[in-house]
């Protein structure tokens, strides 16, 4: 078997397992996999993380409200507590 023979060898066997893989591997598109359904029972986990995401939400709004109020600023409480 010549150099030109097993080249031609290999890219058939390349071929042939790529076939294979695209027609008995789950398709994969963004992230999910292709037939199976999307729609899965909420669960008490999901739920728990839902609120959790919820809770944490609310508390960046607060952090991102305290730091851009002025009117609080914290420098301006020190100097408050100091002048007490």
């Amino acid at each position: 078997m010549n150099q030109f023979e097993m080249v031609v060898l290999i890219v058939g066997i390349v071929m042939f397992a790529t076939v294979l893989k695209a027609r008995y591997a789950p398709h994969r598109r963004r992230g999910r996999t292709c037939g199976v359904d999307d729609e899965q029972p909420d669960t008490g986990e999901a739920a728990r993380l839902r609120e959790e995401v919820k809770m944490l939400k609310e508390r960046i709004h607060v952090l991102e409200r305290i730091t851009t109020d002025r009117e609080n600023s914290l420098s301006r409480e020190i100097e408050e507590l100091r002048d007490s």
